[in-house]
């Protein structure tokens, strides 16, 4: 039997943040990972935007924590992640999507995020040969960007190890022991590991780990697929999201990395709910229509691969954080949404500070000015919230 600090299921982009930042506090902490490796669950689908552009305030407040990070990761600790300060733009094609927009700017703006509305000249000239005929504007957020997932879960995982944070790869969690409403131990492979903390980071497996302890989670993964192409001459900056949905799909987004590539992604209508990582023969002509209707320049792109991940999505798109009645010492981290990647540093941060701020591992203290994020992400919450941006 080992016992640790905190115990962390799950390698990816919570686990690995949350882990370097509470062993660079002094924590002991093992990361349980089925996987072979960090990262390799629905990190590496992601596609690398990173945003504080939300309709939610909380989500508003843990971004801009993470993009602190993202973007300091090359200055402090020499880590080039191509990171991006692009900004990121939703444009607007119709009166009452602009008024939509509009609606936000106050909630944002509160919040702390640096955003506002610009007319169809400034959006020409962020994205030129973007489609003009009936543009009224949109929301330009310039300190939001992008970087690479997978040489930004490698750098956090050099991170973490630096910290002392110990990784157990290609080991699946098989029982939970109780002992009332606190969680004794984990057995994972053929150790068994007890801990003050435990975490649930465990991405679209969150709910199967929760049924082992006792209790439901509604987190449920639906099926999401992106694109690249090759890469081209720089044309433009921003990270451009479209939210009007037709009759096959929601909303679209695609960016020009720092290397030149076009990286795309779209939601599909109705959501595929499942796990099945294949790629599929409908997303290419879906997603490239679309694109092509807003953007004719990107027509002559060579589109050089896809691939298929997974969104662990709550009822309402916003995260559940906090602790169980059924098992108190184990803290859920879970139903990121497809947004785990860019919300995963700034939770691992705010948490730390929550963490230590209580002075205990029972429960996150009230007294930090992140204290709202847990009533407001709740377990316990009616999930009958419904975020515009998600």
């Amino acid at each position: 039997m080992k016992h640790y600090d905190v115990v962390i299921i799950g390698a990816g982009s919570v686990g690995v943040p949350l882990a370097w930042q509470l062993a660079e506090q002094g924590s002991r902490v093992v990361i349980l990972e089925q996987e072979a490796s960090w990262g390799r669950g629905q990190n590496r689908a992601a596609i690398g935007g990173i945003r504080a552009t939300h309709s939610d305030p909380a989500k508003i407040r843990i971004c801009l924590e993470s993009i602190e990070i993202f973007k300091s990761l090359e200055s402090k600790y020499g880590f080039d992640i191509e990171w991006r300060q692009g900004g990121y733009m939703y444009v607007a094609y119709d009166e009452k999507m602009k008024q939509q927009f509009l609606s936000l700017l106050e909630i944002q703006k509160k919040a702390g995020l640096n955003i506002d509305w610009i007319e169809p000249e400034r959006v020409v000239e962020l994205a030129p040969g973007i489609r003009a005929d009936k543009l009224v504007g949109g929301t330009y957020s310039p300190g939001d960007g992008y970087a690479s997932p997978l040489m930004a879960a490698t750098a956090f995982h050099k991170l973490a190890m630096d910290a002392g944070v110990e990784f157990r790869f290609g080991v699946r969690v098989d029982s939970i022991k109780k002992e009332g409403t606190n969680i004794v131990s984990i057995t994972a492979g053929d150790e068994e590991y007890t801990a003050d903390l435990f975490v649930n980071a465990a991405g679209a497996e969150a709910a199967d780990l929760a049924h082992l302890a006792g209790f439901e989670l509604p987190v449920f993964p639906d099926c999401h697929e992106a694109g690249v192409t090759e890469p081209v001459q720089r044309f433009m900056e921003p990270l451009i999201v479209d939210i009007l949905p037709d009759a096959d799909s929601g909303n679209y987004y695609f960016y020009q990395a720092n290397t030149g590539q076009i990286v795309f992604c779209i939601t599909p209508r109705p959501q595929i709910w499942g796990r099945d990582k294949d790629s599929t023969s409908t997303f290419l002509p879906l997603c490239v229509r679309r694109m092509m209707e807003l953007y004719p320049r990107l027509r002559n792109i060579r589109v050089r691969r896809t691939w298929r991940g997974m969104y662990p999505m709550t009822p309402d798109g916003l995260p559940i954080i906090g602790y169980p009645e059924a098992a108190r010492n184990f803290l859920q981290v879970v139903g990121m949404c497809g947004q785990g990647f860019m919300m995963g540093p700034g939770l691992g941060r705010i948490l730390t500070q929550t963490i230590y701020a209580g002075g205990n591992f029972d429960k996150p203290a009230g007294s930090t000015e992140f204290g709202f994020l847990f009533d407001e992400l709740s377990i316990t919450r009616s999930f009958e919230h419904a975020e515009l941006l998600k």
